[in-house]
């Protein structure tokens, strides 16, 4: 079944089910939207159905920041009420508030 509503929001703080980091949703795309060598370099047996919202984190684990491109059913909500320290929130992001972050700009 086709899947048209993400699950989660932009500025909400979300973990990976499988590996260890979590981050800040920034862009949510409804469905894959990322190139296909991408997609092939995930061992088949894990690959995610590319039918499903995909999220842009900024994402942190114990060693470094980076940006992450997840499916949604490889995330959950983080609810640990701890903020992502990555150094690019302040400028996408407003205050911290109840576990996520407020834009910096208005969506259409």
């Amino acid at each position: 079944m086709y899947k048209t509503h993400a699950k989660y929001n932009l500025g909400q703080i979300v973990r990976h089910k499988k590996h260890p980091f979590r981050g800040v949703i920034f862009d949510v795309d409804p469905e894959f939207a990322n190139t296909d060598e991408w997609y092939e370099a995930i061992p088949e047996e894990s690959r995610p159905a590319k039918e499903q919202p995909y999220y842009h984190l900024l994402a942190e684990n114990d060693h470094s920041y980076y940006v992450a491109y997840v499916s949604e059913q490889n995330l959950i909500a983080d609810y640990s009420g701890e903020p992502v320290d990555h150094p690019d929130v302040p400028d996408l992001f407003g205050t911290f508030e109840d576990g996520s972050y407020s834009l910096h700009f208005q969506m259409n």
